[in-house]
């Protein structure tokens, strides 16, 4: 079997965000278990908001195939109104089944406050409607500002949640697929 790939994709555009640390967490760890590691950081990447009939626009193509060639993909939110960030939205709406059909994905939210819980179960479901396997080991971090203190985890225990989701993103990339899923059979689009 040949290298396993994981793609993070960092929904933070904050310069000192908890996500892309946690995230990197997360690639350390796969990294520490033979895995090669990439981290798409967003703030790194022209994505203009997804149109429909310009879904090539900007590097948008280069943002496909990155994931595409993904063994695995570390989706990272911080939580905006109980949901996952308009960044890491527009990513995934410019990439489809062929980048997520058959991939592992590895989930984590980070909140300011208290209840993470929110994005990370709508990124399943979109991860369910992409015919992609979401791993059940997902990473929530509450009041991340005392989770972190000079821009380092303390926390122990979530930071063993992390390398554990940076881990099993490896272990279960090449994982056998499930059935067609109910939400990808009703991912068929809209017409504006």
């Amino acid at each position: 079997m040949s290298e396993t790939h994981v793609v993070a994709i960092c929904g933070s555009l904050g310069n000192d965000s908890y996500t892309r640390k946690s995230l990197h967490i997360a690639l350390d760890a796969a990294a520490d278990t033979g895995a090669s590691t990439e981290l798409l950081d967003l703030r790194d990447w022209e994505l203009p908001m997804y149109h429909a009939d310009e879904d090539d626009a900007g590097d948008a193509d280069a943002i496909r195939e990155r994931v595409r060639a993904a063994d695995a993909v570390l989706l990272g939110t911080p939580i905006y109104h109980g949901s996952f960030s308009a960044p890491l939205k527009n990513a995934l709406d410019y990439c489809g089944f062929d980048e997520f059909e058959h991939t592992t994905i590895g989930l984590l939210a980070v909140a300011g406050g208290r209840f993470p819980i929110s994005a990370l179960e709508q990124l399943r479901t979109v991860g369910r409607s992409l015919d992609a396997w979401v791993i059940p080991h997902q990473v929530a971090i509450p009041r991340a500002s005392s989770a972190y203190e000079d821009g380092k985890l303390v926390d122990n225990d979530l930071r063993e949640m992390i390398e554990v989701l940076g881990s099993e993103a490896v272990q279960y990339a090449h994982i056998e697929p499930d059935p067609t899923s109910f939400e990808s059979g009703e991912n068929v689009g809209a017409d504006d």
